[in-house]
Formats: C-alpha cells, sequence, structure tokens
C-alpha cells in the first residue's frame, strides 16, 4: 500500500474481505502508526496481483462491520504463526482503526 503521506515506502498490510468489501486494521496504534496520516490524506493506491489499484480510506464506526471484520481476521489468518497477530488485530484498540478501502476511479 502506498499513500501520499508515503509515496516512496510499501506499507505490507493484511486485508480481510467481509461482504464483498476489503478492510484493513492497524497492528500498532500508536500516534505515528500507518493509518493515522492515512485516514488524514486517504487516497492511495495498492498491489493485487501485480496491478496497482488507486484506493480511498473510509473509517469504519459501526460496531456490526468492526465485529464481522473481527471474525474475519481470526478466519483468515487462523496459521499458527499468524494467530497472535490476528487476535491483537480483533482488539478494541485496533478494531478502532478499522479501514475500509474503496476503489477510486482514475
Amino acid at each position: 500500500m502506498t499513500s501520499a503521506w508515503v509515496p516512496d515506502i510499501d506499507i505490507g498490510i493484511w486485508v480481510v474481505v467481509v461482504n464483498d468489501r476489503a478492510f484493513i486494521r492497524s497492528w500498532s496504534v500508536k500516534p505515528d502508526a500507518w493509518c493515522r496520516p492515512f485516514l488524514k490524506e486517504p487516497r492511495g493506491s495498492i498491489q493485487v496481483a501485480g496491478h496497482e489499484i488507486a484506493i480511498c480510506a473510509v473509517p469504519i464506526r459501526d460496531k456490526r462491520i468492526r465485529d464481522a471484520v473481527d471474525r474475519a481476521y481470526l478466519e483468515k489468518y487462523s496459521a499458527p504463526g499468524s494467530l497472535k497477530y490476528a487476535k491483537d488485530l480483533g482488539s478494541t484498540k485496533s478494531g478502532a482503526t478499522t479501514i475500509e478501502l474503496l476503489p477510486l476511479l482514475r
């Protein structure tokens, strides 16, 4: 993922899909976490299967959607090496950073 605030840096993110909608969260909830400036300047791009897709970040406040995203992280990242991080991404603090990625038309 890239954004206007870090144009020359790629950031690896863990994505989940709920009802055909793509969501991301920050594992770090520190004030300098990547999600903070991304929400201030919500346009960026992601790389998917070798294709660059322009996106806009939309913060999610709805508890039902956040709960569904919690479950999606635990289901998708259930391997022993990933589960610890998936549980962290399902915490209340990380849940507060839930972002939906919407495609932008160029």
